[in-house]
């Protein structure tokens, strides 16, 4: 097995605690209603939405993928950190054994956001990872990122 990580930063004009409560705290209600050309459920399998809750992503239609598990596996609502893992789906191919993010919201000199995430790809024997591929998973991510904000800067009063 390999391991890979990839460190990425995505500005918002959200301000953080914002943005954690809806991206992270309330996933599972805000991204189908903000993303729904990518994010077409969200099914909370077990748990209380602390660590070790596990949700099923269900992709919408279209999308080359159909479904992930996503496990949290720490939450801290006051340093606005947050890691989860997903060890099951189809986004991990016949690549990924799994992989893990570790994601802290910090305030940018506007008041807006800085999304600072780690990812750690867990590769199945053999396999390597270019920076392409990597960046292609972490523009996805930044979608779903901006399709918040959209979501957000049009509903002010959500998320206070």
């Amino acid at each position: 097995m390999g391991v890979f990580t990839y460190e990425t930063e995505i500005t918002s004009v959200i301000a953080p605690p914002r943005l954690f409560k809806a991206f992270i705290l309330d996933a599972h209600n805000i991204l189908p209603k903000a993303v729904p050309q990518a994010i077409e459920k969200i099914d909370i399998i077990s748990g209380n939405g602390g660590p070790g809750s596990v949700y099923k992503v269900h992709f919408a239609a279209g999308n080359p993928f159909k479904y992930m598990l996503h496990q949290a596996d720490a939450i801290d609502t006051q340093n606005l950190t947050y890691s989860y893992t997903v060890p099951e789906g189809d986004v991990l191919r016949d690549v990924l054994e799994k992989f893990c993010y570790d994601i802290k919201f910090e305030t940018n000199k506007d008041g807006g956001s800085i999304v600072k995430s780690k990812v750690t790809y867990y590769t199945k024997a053999g396999v390597e990872i270019s920076e392409d591929q990597l960046r292609i998973g972490e523009d996805k991510i930044a979608g779903l990122y901006k399709g918040v904000e959209a979501y957000l800067v049009a509903n002010p009063d959500a998320y206070n």
